[in-house]
């Protein structure tokens, strides 16, 4: 080991790890290495422990109104009620606590899903490795947008740029070099350092690793940094506030019946009671559990999508997307490029998988034709990917430069032995700004510059062109006719690249610079098989799809007519040379802008000021993207959408939700996804009012008449950990219903019951207090029960009345047999359940003592199930009647 890789010639260093620059470390070298260094990982934040989760459920309003209960009954020498209310804390503390041990646990596994990668050089290749394996002396490959996941010394570096804001606080990135550095150079000083937690913002380069997991410089900070705090989600805050509310509400109300029964001259002991029961089955005390719950079990249904969810807070965003903006290669198409066209000087060569290179249908080779053979020879030496043949997942790099790698194959061009002749000695990485590429080879006629970028920018800097008689000069017609090439190309759907050469004496020549074209190469990507589908998922759902691609625009009107974005070849689009800046845009350019389905080579700054143009406009926006410069957009948007596959991690960091397929479609299922976390929520919500609603009224109304209270303190007690917890559990896991995707996006800001949930929590309340009044009333006056049967029958009445209620729950417009919630196997289980420890309390002596239930006749129980299920069908028409 080196203390100051920084001060030490590159050969030092690498003799220091005993690596080999070009083949890396052996296998053997790595094992060793893993058991003697551990897994490149920082201290991992400490999970929430068991014991504290317990805690938790202690620490609320509602155990401190239950233990007044419990004290009052202990008061009173009602021990057997005290300790039946005590059983009651317990009994809540364990349904809470392991539903929410569940949720927890289910969100830290989702924590760990994501996993970063590394390129590497290992015996001779190059592979993407697990970041967490990386060990000292590893030779890593390094490209614009990789997050670095050890300490780095550079070996090799072009045009290279680190952002080390959140090492060192600069602000601006850093330029990085290989030169050798004073012993004393300051962390900010390390031009020739790479660290763990900093972003490649441009360039390429290699590096060997000098240090991992806690040796590294972000590992000695973060010894010092404590566990971080759980992130609390916008729609947790309100379901807290909503409860808080309630809160107050119903300490109010109980009050008052409390209040009432003392002045009725009701027993003292009974009226505190059965005010604090109400108090505590009125407080939708599930609130957070339950929403903890949903959004648990929708984020692992997006994960088995293939959307991790980086962020809780976008969940709910994603429900009230309005619009989204996607690029164009890897999400509408497959990402699985091959070179199908080569036009050169000797004319228009297809390719095929079997018979190699077709010119006119005749089968042709590379050695025939000089200009071919070139135009192979730069794509593969001008290219950082590594390819395997038989595409058994050992190729790494970008799925573009690994396409041009297999196009060389038929032709004998291999980079391994093309590279030991032509040895490269400078890369000049592509960017944004020139859009090209070049790498420097030396060879026994001096330097071959080898350059790939896009057409227009590869024509701009060519001057003279190869033909199949040698080079000449590239007149002003000749570009016509080679522009011409490029769109016919680019017409058919394909990806249009340019490749070009010069002959230069000094390897510190400018790259660009009177160029010699070579030819033009035409890469395939279908699209893929399931976008047609999920475009019209989206336009079902009210969502606008907008392309925004750095293609170029008849590339990308081609493939917005194949996939279904759009109907007509010539459909309006835009390209970001005509775009205008924000400001300079009148009312009626934006509100053009905002129809345009298609936005072709636009750059970063633009996309930022699309996004901010269709915010400004109301929308609620999804963006997609894979470069580092797309970081900036992903945080812009409401919705940041990394992609999993060809993204770099920097945009995977940036992005709220990181799709594993790179897929259209997951996007799609993920905002489906969002709207049933939503969905449910409310429906839990709504359910648990209408039901605590119907408590208190029932209570209320009885007590305003001087009649027998249809609920003990207890069996309020006791229904409020049945009939709340389970069906609502049930309700807050649900899949949802296909019709989540055939509606317009919610607004944002929308509360979770609005004025009309208001209507109908009251409205359902109002049937159930009728069904529970009418069943004692009929009890007392019909059948001429006393006081403890008929109050038994009002008990089982309203357990059984919220049961049914969990089925006006439904979709409006749903079927009645068939519907979200009669699909809901968890629904059924609840049922199964409740049920069961209702039946409970009747027949179990024990249970049925301390609750006073009195078990019913058979006329009693037709009279409970009668009763019990006309809410279910008031329930049903008012759904109908009011569409709800």
């Amino acid at each position: 080991m080196i203390e100051t890789p920084w001060s030490h010639p590159i050969d030092e260093v690498l003799s220091a790890f005993e690596v080999d620059r070009d083949s890396g470390l052996k296998r053997p070298q790595v094992s060793a290495r893993k058991k003697r260094y551990g897994r490149n990982r920082l201290r991992e934040i400490q999970k929430k422990q068991a014991w504290r989760i317990l805690l938790d459920q202690f620490k609320n309003l509602i155990i401190v109104l239950l233990g007044a209960a419990a004290a009052l009954s202990y008061f009173f020498g009602d021990w057997l009620e005290g300790s039946a209310i005590l059983a009651v804390i317990f009994i809540n503390a364990a349904i809470g606590f392991a539903t929410e041990l569940k949720a927890v646990r289910s969100m830290e596994a989702l924590r760990r899903m994501g996993s970063t990668k590394t390129r590497v050089r290992r015996d001779g290749r190059v592979m993407a490795v697990p970041a967490d394996t990386l060990v000292p002396g590893d030779i890593v490959v390094i490209e614009g947008g990789d997050v670095i996941t050890a300490d780095i010394r550079l070996i090799a570096a072009s045009k290279l740029q680190a952002d080390e804001s959140a090492l060192t606080g600069e602000s601006l990135p850093v330029e990085k070099s290989v030169a050798i550095l004073p012993v004393k150079a300051s962390l900010a000083e390390r031009t020739n350092m790479i660290y763990k937690g900093t972003a490649i913002t441009r360039g390429a380069g290699e590096g060997v690793v000098t240090a991992t997991g806690m040796e590294t410089e972000l590992g000695r900070i973060s010894a010092l940094v404590a566990e971080a705090e759980d992130e609390i989600t916008p729609l947790e805050k309100r379901l807290d506030q909503l409860g808080h509310k309630l809160i107050w509400v119903t300490l109010a109300i109980t009050a008052v019946i409390g209040a009432a029964g003392l002045v009725r001259g009701k027993d003292l002991l009974i009226t505190l009671e059965t005010a604090i029961a109400l108090a505590v089955a009125s407080i939708p005390e599930g609130l957070p559990i339950v929403a903890t719950i949903a959004l648990a079990k929708g984020m692992h249904r997006m994960a088995k999508r293939n959307a991790l969810i980086n962020r809780l807070s976008s969940v709910e965003t994603l429900g009230a997307t309005t619009v989204i903006f996607t690029d164009k290669t890897g999400t509408l198409t497959e990402n699985r490029m091959t070179v199908s066209r080569l036009v050169v000087d000797a004319g228009e060569i297809r390719t095929d998988a079997e018979k190699g290179y077709l010119l006119d249908d005749r089968q042709v080779h590379p050695e025939d034709f000089s200009t071919l053979q070139c135009l192979l020879r730069v794509a593969v030496l001008c290219n950082n990917a590594a390819y395997e043949e038989g595409d058994d997942g050992k190729s790494s790099g970008d799925p573009l430069e690994i396409a041009l790698l297999a196009a060389g194959i038929p032709g004998g061009i291999h980079r391994k032995p093309l590279v030991a002749s032509f040895p490269e000695v400078r890369e000049e990485a592509f960017d944004t700004e020139s859009k090209m590429m070049a790498t420097f080879h030396e060879d026994e006629n001096g330097v071959l510059v080898a350059v790939k970028g896009a057409p227009e920018a590869v024509l701009s800097s060519s001057t003279r062109i190869l033909t199949e008689a040698g080079e000449s000069e590239l007149s002003e017609e000749a570009r016509d006719v080679w522009t011409a090439h490029t769109e016919r190309l680019a017409r058919l759907g394909l990806r249009v690249l340019a490749f070009a050469q010069k002959r230069e004496s000094s390897v510190e020549a400018p790259p660009y610079r009177d160029l010699t074209l070579i030819g033009l190469a035409g890469l395939l990507d279908p699209p893929r098989a399931d976008i047609r589908d999920a475009l019209n998922v989206t336009c079902k759902a009210g969502l606008r799809v907008v392309m925004v691609t750095g293609d170029q625009i008849l590339t990308a009107r081609n493939i917005a007519d194949a996939v279904g974005l759009t109907h007509d070849k010539n459909a309006e689009a835009v390209e970001g040379k005509d775009l205008k800046t924000p400001e300079t845009l009148s009312r009626a350019d934006r509100r053009r802008l905002v129809r345009i389905p298609i936005f072709a080579r636009v750059s970063p700054r633009q996309k930022l000021d699309l996004i901010s143009l269709y915010q400004a406009e109301g929308e609620v926006v999804a963006m997609t993207g894979d470069g580092v410069n797309d970081a900036p957009a992903l945080k812009k948007a409401d919705i940041g959408i990394a992609m999993g596959l060809r993204g770099t991690q920097v945009a995977r960091e940036a992005a709220d939700m990181v799709l594993q397929d790179d897929a259209f479609s997951s996007i799609v299922a993920a905002i489906a996804q969002g709207r049933v976390i939503f969905d449910n929520i409310r429906k839990f919500v709504v359910y648990l009012i209408s039901c605590n609603v119907s408590e208190i009224a029932s209570v209320g109304l009885a007590a305003a008449v001087k009649a027998p209270l249809p609920l003990l303190p207890l069996q309020i007690l006791f229904l409020n950990l049945v009939t709340d917890v389970f069906p609502a559990l049930a309700l807050g896991v649900g899949a949802g219903s296909p019709e989540v995707m055939r509606r317009e996006p919610r607004p944002t800001g929308e509360p979770i019951i609005t004025r009309r949930h208001w209507v109908v929590v009251g409205g359902y309340g109002l049937f159930i207090t009728i069904a529970v009044l009418g069943a004692l009333a009929v009890a007392i006056n019909g059948f001429g029960l006393g006081e403890r049967e008929a109050v038994s029958i009002s008990f089982l009445t309203l357990a059984l009345a919220q049961l049914w209620h969990i089925f006006n729950m439904s979709d409006p417009g749903a079927g009645f047999l068939r519907n979200d919630i009669t699909r809901n196997p968890f629904v059924w289980a609840a049922l199964a359940l409740c049920l069961l420890l209702i039946f409970a309390a009747v027949e179990l002596p024990i249970l049925s003592e301390i609750l006073d239930v009195a078990a019913p006749t058979r006329e009693g129980w037709l009279l409970v199930f009668g009763m019990s299920l006309l809410p279910l069908a008031a329930g049903r028409i008012f759904k109908r009647v009011f569409e709800i």
